[in-house]
């Protein structure tokens, strides 16, 4: 299932990569925002990661882990992100897999960490006035006549 989640994880950002460097032959006469793709990313991580938990879930019933697939589907969610809350529990037959999920979700969701600020590192969303110093305060400081 670790396969799998990467398998879907890299085809996801693949598609991704290629949907926002299409983004500038295609859409460039419709001046999209940078904060615009951002959010088109972010928005599309956010589906790669929701198939990813359903899989998971999918996977429990499948082989009786669970029962109920909102239990499931629950379950997931809470170890993908690493939050376990520990009200729903596998069988001792099956909590190796939770593991394995949770450490799977978080090298996931690091993978997508990454994508995100390569991705704001590429718009240069990082390039702000305060970011720098304010060279040319000083230099005038320094250039000012003095007054006597």
């Amino acid at each position: 299932m670790v396969l799998v989640t990467v398998i879907v994880h890299l085809t996801g950002l693949a598609m991704l990569v290629r949907i926002l460097r299409s983004h500038h032959r295609l859409m460039r006469p419709m001046r999209v925002s940078p904060l615009a793709l951002l959010l088109g990313a972010a928005l599309g991580i956010f589906a790669i990661h929701t198939i990813e938990i359903w899989l998971y879930a999918l996977l429990y019933l499948r082989i009786g882990a669970s029962t109920d697939f909102e239990q499931a589907l629950y379950f997931s969610t809470v170890t993908y992100s690493t939050l376990g809350y520990g009200d729903l529990l596998l069988s001792k037959d099956w909590r190796i897999l939770g593991a394995i999920e949770a450490t799977t979700g978080i090298i996931m969701l690091g993978w997508s960490t990454a994508f995100l600020v390569s991705l704001l590192a590429k718009l240069k969303l990082f390039a702000h006035d305060w970011l720098t110093p304010d060279r040319e305060r000083d230099d005038h400081e320094d250039t000012a006549p003095e007054s006597k």
